[in-house]
This record gives C-alpha cells, structure tokens and sequence, in this order.
C-alpha cells in the first residue's frame, strides 16, 4: 500500500494512471527570498546545488526536502479570485518557480527534470502565516491546496526561465 509521501508501484493500475501526464510543462518565472521578512528578487536564472539549494536564496544550506519551492501558474488566477485580487503576481507567493503546463501534484514523490537539474517533490507547500499578510485576511485559506510543491535537488545545475518541465 503508497504511503502518503510515496507513489504506488509503477505497475499497478494507480501507479500507471499516476506515471501518465499529459504533456510536459515549462519555468515561467524564477525567484529567490534573499532573506527573512525580505522581498523577492526575480532572476532569469539560477544555480541549484544538491544538499544545498538555490544561491541565493534563504533556504540555501538548509534542509534538503525544501530546496526549491515550485507553484502552479495555473493556480495564480484561482488565489487571486479566492483572495479578492484581479490578479496575484509570483513574488507575492514567495515560491522559488512559476511553473505551468504540467501538474505539480502528480510530481510529488517523484524525480523530474527542469532544464538540466533533477529534482524530486517531497511535499505540498502549504501556505504560511506571511500570506494574510501579503493577500489580506484569508490569503491563508485562499492558498490552502494551491500552495505548490517542495522539492529536493537530486542533480545540480542551472535552472532558467523556459525550461522544460518533464517527469522521469
């Protein structure tokens, strides 16, 4: 039986369902949170280094599971309207990459590759207490289940805005 942080055997009929995406996806945008309480600095790219994280960024040096935090753009419009924006720009969200055409969701557990760096999702990225502040009161709520994705570097290299998104 999957646990909640694996993925059922590749070829049971849930593993396969689970293994079959669509198409691929691609980076749309790239940030890093320099440092706590800080705004986010918008990049075109990235070096991404195993164990370590992105440069850059806070979370670099610090626990592997959490490397590299990626939400859906797809999502974007939804937060927005459940928050009671006309729209909600990526740095707001404070997710290191905007990705869009593939589901995040499915990558969970999974290795994929960005560009020339693999990955693998760890876990959901639920929402923080920082987003009442950024969205107003119930930008919690209004990003609970579209917070993206966690993701730990398992290959290193540069990620960069445009790169394909694909499962392995």
């Amino acid at each position: 039986m999957a646990t909640r942080s694996s993925v059922p055997p590749p070829d049971s009929p849930l593993g396969r369902l689970m293994a079959t995406l669509p198409r691929g996806g691609k980076v749309e945008w790239i940030g890093l949170r320099p440092a706590r309480d800080t705004a986010m600095v918008e990049v075109d790219a990235v070096e991404a280094t195993p164990g370590a994280g992105l440069t850059g960024d806070r979370y670099n040096g610090g626990s592997g599971k959490r490397g590299v935090t990626l939400i859906q753009a797809e999502h974007l419009p939804v937060i927005a309207a459940l928050s009671g924006h006309e729209s909600v720009v990526p740095a707001t969200l404070r997710r290191n990459l905007v990705v869009s055409g593939i589901p995040l969701v499915a990558l969970k557990g999974r290795r994929f590759r960005v560009g020339e760096v693999v990955l693998e999702g760890t876990d959901a990225c639920d929402p923080c207490t920082r987003m009442e502040d950024a969205l107003g009161p119930g930008g919690f709520n209004a990003m609970r289940g579209h917070g993206g994705l966690c993701a730990r570097i398992v290959q290193g290299g540069t990620l960069r805005v445009g790169d394909v998104v694909e499962a392995l």
